[in-house]
Parts: C-alpha cells; sequence; structure tokens
C-alpha cells in the first residue's frame, strides 16, 4: 500500500500512515536494561520512609496478577498524560503507583461546586473548560474504547456527536461548513469549492478576502513536511493570513473565529504550522475523510462521571496504586539515571524508588523539576524553558431554563475576551440536571472558555486578569447579550441562576491574581523546543502536552498520545516482549502525495507554494 504521508525532514519524527485504522508498525526492542530486586509492597498513603512503585499483586478479572522483577512504574501526575501511561503499561504487567499532588484528571476534571447540592443531589458540576473531543482525535478515543462501564459498553459510548459549530457576530448568527461531500476526486480545487460553498455564506467578508483566506488554506493543505516544519512553524496564524492588511470583519469573522472556534486560540500567539495543520483535520473530518468521526463530539455527562472516574476504577482494577496529596519535589540522579523520587504528602516526605520514572506535570511544574544533575545528562531538555504558557480557564452559567445557543460549540465573533460555549444539557441524554444537581432549579449549563485574559472588556474597560469574579460575571453576560440576538432577553438576569469560576484562578481583583492551571501555547518555533518521551536518562520519560506529538497542540489528544510514547519507551528500556502502544497519526490524503513531493522540491529551490498566488511567502 502506498504512503498516505509525506516524509519528515530528518530533525522531525517520520509521521506513520493513517488509512482510517490503527495501522502502527510494531518496533523493534533491545533487550536487557535496567532491572531491579523484587517488588516490596506499599503502604496505602504517604508517610516517612522508602514507597515502591506499587503492591506486587493486583486482582484483574477473577484471578491475582504477579508483577515481574524490574517492572516497577512510578508517575508523577494524574491528569491525561499520567493516566495514559498507566493505563498502557498496566495492560502489559506494569507495577504501576499514580503520585497527584491536586486532583484526579488534572485540568481534564470535572470541578463539584462545594455545598451547592441539596436534596439528595449532587453538587453542580464545574469544569476547567469544556471538553471538546474533535472527530480527528484518535488515540484518546481508543484509549476510550478500552475503558469498561459499569453493566456493559464503554467511555468511547459517552461522546455524543454535536449537530454544527457556529458562531455570533454581532447578532447573527453563523453556522460554519458542515458535513458533507466532495463531488469526484479530492484535489485542491475541488477542496476549495467545497470551502467556498460554506464560508462565502458568511457575506459580511469582502468576497476577494474571503477568496484570500481560503487561498492561504489551500497553499498550507498541499504544502510537504519541509515547509511546514521550516515555514511555517516560524510564522504566527495572523502573518500566515496577513491580518493586519485586511479588514476588521476578515480579522473577526475569519481569523479570530477559526482560530478560537477550532481550538480557542488567538491568531497572534498561535503558530500557522500548527493552526493550518486543526483547520486540515477539521475540514477533513467534515468530509468524514481519513477514518475520522463526526467534527464536533462532547460528553454526555460531567467529565469525571463519563470519564474519570470511569478509569480510575479501570486502573485499579489493572492493579495500578493511587496516591493523592503527593507532590514530586525532587528527582534524584546517581550514575547518569533517576536514583529516586521525594514526594510530599499529608504523612510527610517519603523517597520513591522504582525502575522507570514518568514526569506527567504541566510545563510551568515540569521545569523546575528538571534541575542541574538532570540537565547535565540530557541538555536539550533545557530548551522547555522557552516554552510559553496562557490563560484559557472556564466559567458557567447554571439556567433555570434551557437557551439554545446552538447544536455543538458555539464561538462569539468580534467580543474581546474570545469566548466559546457550549449548551451541556442538550447533550446530557440520561440526565436530568435539576433532578440530579444543585437544588432543582437549574436545567442547564452554559460552559464557556476565556481565551484572551489580557484583552479590555466592553463594560469595565479592564482586561479579565484585573476584573473580581463579579466583574468577570458581568462582563461574559454583556459580551454575550452583544452577540446573540435578542441577547438582554434570551440571556435575562432570572434566567441565570448562579455561576462558577475555574478555581484555578485567584486573588481577583488584586496585584495578586495567579492561575495554577495555564495553558502551554503552541508559538512559532516552539516544535523545535519540545521534548520527545524519552530521554537521555535511561529510565526518565515524559508524558505531559509539551512532548512531541503528531497532532501538534497542546490537548488531551496531545497528552494521551505523550503517555503512549512514554510506555513505549518503557517497554524498549525494559526489553518486555510485549506489543507497543498504538499510535494513530493524522489523515493526509493519498491523492496530495505529488503535491507534497513537488512542494518540498519547490521549497528547496527557495519557491513559495504553487497555490499560494496572492502574495507569495518564499522561505
Amino acid at each position: 500500500m502506498e504512503d498516505r504521508t509525506p516524509s519528515q525532514p530528518e530533525s522531525q519524527p517520520e509521521p506513520e500512515e493513517n488509512t482510517g485504522g490503527s495501522g502502527v508498525g510494531r518496533r523493534q526492542f533491545v533487550t536487557g536494561a535496567i532491572a531491579a530486586a523484587g517488588a516490596v509492597a506499599a503502604s496505602g498513603a504517604l508517610g516517612g520512609g522508602t514507597a515502591h512503585a506499587a503492591a506486587p499483586a493486583a486482582r484483574h478479572a477473577g484471578r491475582t496478577r504477579r508483577f515481574a522483577a524490574g517492572r516497577r512504574v512510578a508517575i508523577f501526575g494524574g491528569g491525561m498524560g499520567g493516566l495514559s501511561t498507566a493505563q498502557e503499561l498496566a495492560e502489559r504487567g506494569f507495577q504501576v503507583t499514580v503520585y497527584e499532588r491536586k486532583a484526579w484528571g488534572g485540568k481534564n476534571r470535572s470541578i463539584p461546586v462545594p455545598n451547592t447540592g441539596t436534596g439528595g443531589r449532587k453538587d453542580l458540576p464545574g469544569e476547567h473548560g469544556f471538553r471538546f473531543f474533535p472527530g480527528f482525535y484518535q488515540n484518546l478515543p481508543d484509549t476510550m474504547s478500552r475503558i469498561p462501564l459499569p453493566g456493559g459498553g464503554n467511555v468511547a459510548q459517552n461522546l455524543m456527536a454535536g449537530k454544527e459549530v457556529s458562531a455570533y457576530y454581532n447578532g447573527t448568527k453563523v453556522v460554519l461548513p458542515a458535513a458533507g461531500s466532495i463531488i469526484g476526486t479530492l484535489s485542491p480545487e475541488s477542496l476549495l469549492n467545497f470551502l467556498s460553498t460554506g464560508i462565502n455564506v458568511l457575506g459580511k467578508v469582502p468576497a476577494w478576502e474571503v477568496g484570500y483566506f481560503l487561498q492561504k488554506m489551500i497553499a498550507f493543505v498541499t504544502s510537504g513536511p519541509k515547509r511546514r516544519f521550516q515555514q511555517w512553524e516560524y510564522m504566527s496564524f495572523s502573518q500566515f493570513v496577513n491580518a493586519q492588511k485586511m479588514s476588521k470583519s476578515y480579522n473577526e469573522l475569519l481569523v479570530d473565529m477559526f482560530t478560537g472556534t477550532l481550538v480557542a486560540a488567538k491568531a497572534d500567539k498561535a503558530g500557522a504550522h500548527t493552526m493550518g495543520k486543526m483547520a486540515e483535520a477539521w475540514v477533513y473530518s467534515t468530509l468524514g475523510l481519513g477514518g475520522y468521526k463526526e467534527p464536533d463530539r462532547l460528553l454526555n455527562a460531567p467529565t469525571n462521571e463519563s470519564l474519570i472516574d470511569p478509569w480510575m476504577n479501570h486502573l485499579r482494577s489493572l492493579g495500578v496504586t493511587f496516591q493523592i496529596d503527593a507532590t514530586l519535589e525532587q528527582l534524584t540522579v546517581q550514575d547518569r539515571q533517576i536514583a529516586g523520587a521525594r514526594v510530599r504528602g499529608a504523612g510527610g516526605v517519603v523517597d520513591v524508588q522504582a525502575d522507570y520514572y514518568v514526569l506527567a506535570v504541566p510545563l510551568e511544574r515540569a521545569v523546575p523539576l528538571l534541575n542541574d544533575d538532570i540537565l547535565a545528562v540530557d541538555p536539550s531538555l533545557r530548551s522547555l524553558r522557552e516554552l510559553t504558557t496562557d490563560w484559557m480557564n472556564g466559567i458557567m452559567f447554571y439556567l433555570r431554563q434551557p437557551i439554545n445557543l446552538g447544536r455543538g460549540h458555539v464561538a462569539y465573533a468580534a467580543q474581546p475576551w474570545a469566548l466559546t460555549s457550549i449548551n451541556q444539557g442538550q447533550f446530557w441524554k440520561n440526565t436530568n440536571i435539576s433532578r440530579t444537581y444543585g437544588n432543582g432549579e437549574v436545567n442547564d449549563i452554559l460552559s464557556m472558555c476565556i481565551s484572551a485574559w489580557d484583552v479590555p472588556g466592553i463594560l469595565y474597560g479592564k482586561p479579565a486578569r484585573e476584573c473580581t469574579h463579579e466583574q468577570i460575571f458581568n462582563e461574559v453576560k454583556a459580551q454575550l447579550r452583544a452577540a446573540i440576538p435578542w441577547g438582554p432577553i434570551v440571556l435575562n438576569d432570572f434566567n441565570i441562576h448562579s455561576y462558577f469560576i475555574d478555581p484555578a484562578i485567584t486573588g481577583n481583583g488584586t496585584p495578586n491574581v495567579a492561575n495554577e492551571e495555564p495553558l502551554l501555547i503552541n508559538r512559532p518555533g516552539s516544535w523545535n523546543h519540545r521534548p520527545e518521551a524519552t530521554t537521555a536518562l535511561p529510565n526518565l520519560f515524559l508524558a505531559s502536552d509539551y512532548v512531541k506529538a503528531d497532532i501538534n497542540l497542546a490537548t488531551m489528544e496531545g497528552a494521551n498520545e505523550a503517555g503512549r510514547k512514554a510506555a513505549n519507551g518503557i517497554l524498549e528500556a525494559s526489553g518486555v516482549n510485549e506489543t507497543p502502544a498504538k499510535l494513530f497519526k493524522m489523515y493526509l490524503p493519498n491523492e496530495f502525495k505529488g503535491f507534497y513531493d513537488d512542494d518540498d522540491r519547490r521549497f528547496d529551490r527557495g519557491e513559495a507554494n504553487a497555490f499560494d498566488l496572492w502574495d507569495p511567502v518564499k522561505p
């Protein structure tokens, strides 16, 4: 079968074929590696002394699972990357303990609002930000399909498809191109025609500017890997589409709405390589190509109930041990490998001993842990300090009565705080919100993300960083009302029962405002600062969204892929004869292989992409 993915430059990872299935090649494993003495049982909670990575045996599927020597793994971080690593290794007979300082699920968890449940109901569910599972996610849904649900089925069946992706612009609703098909052969021209049919309905952007924007998109999708990694990687998306030269409506309805709707990103900060790849994947998903699923998918219940809790239960059944309130303080190095880890918990400080150590904490917590001893062995990890984070956090409006803003994800174009939202209730098919949560008065939940915390708002003239909780609530309400038709009537004060702001934001309205859970931003050039999951230390591995991943965006999918890579690194280092975790790659059409090859040759000659016709950009 012909390879559908163009070869990368030598400095980049070689992508594997994606034809809609799992198609992943097997790696040859080296034998012999780090071995250690047999496992010693660990206590159930952190205390003084030495802790080992897990208990020596676990019950699974009605039998006792025995762990082999040299398979103790300590994972630090209980978010998407850590739990993904744990699953892949536990399924292959490794003895895994996961240490988490705060809450299972990390940024992906739901957050109960304290003391809001009455009459036997649960507390209202809050979130760090709404969960979005695009159709081009493949690694994470595969993991979810292997997590059983009580009574049958699996967690992947908790995904619900949205019916549309839409935006509001100064009182007008705009629906982005819906699922469709291309008549005839897939080609740059047929793809352009499909996009033109959908985007021209906007009617508010000059036609030539729409054409310019779409021509830039076609230039990207026909670009070979050399141009993607060596040219587009070093431009912001704003630069790529010449936002500074275009009209206000072009920026608001194409550039900002495009980036905000797809990944809640900001066009001036997101790299063109990252955003172009997301746009490309979204279009192929919309067209049903590459085995991709529906473009817009969401969970059918709060994240903990539909994903995190079943996942934890499944991992326990595989023998995984969990330690909460466990903060990694130091990794010690001896003989050019990790010799131990110091973890602080409620019972004091312990020295964790394992055969393999996985750092699955976010960027801002990983950098201080990579001390001089680690950097002396692997100086390349120093480049993590060049990566940046930004704020993207959630606010939720609890509504007495549902309001129909959109049958999927919604963006609010031209609003300064880059708001995006979903109405949760329509997707929670088996949940009566008023009977299940709160005090019985809430019947829908409008879950939103604020992606621009440093831009002045329309009500107080202050950025969200400088506003109090109450001011943030009022500002978001005002921006929504300005965007949607009959805003003050549709979103009236009586219908808003209460609101919730991500508790990771602290010190609101004071000089000490802080965000404990920021998001990694894929800025131009960031790819070359991101590490692989394996390090020069033979028993240290990385499993977080800053690890190089095919999706090239800080997402649940990227963290899951990083966890799979870390697990595969441990399999290789241990010499264990187990099938490696699958690594699904993003789809690139076989029909475009000739364009990719031709563009690589054009890049080598210093020429622009063949479809970059208006204002072409040369290497």
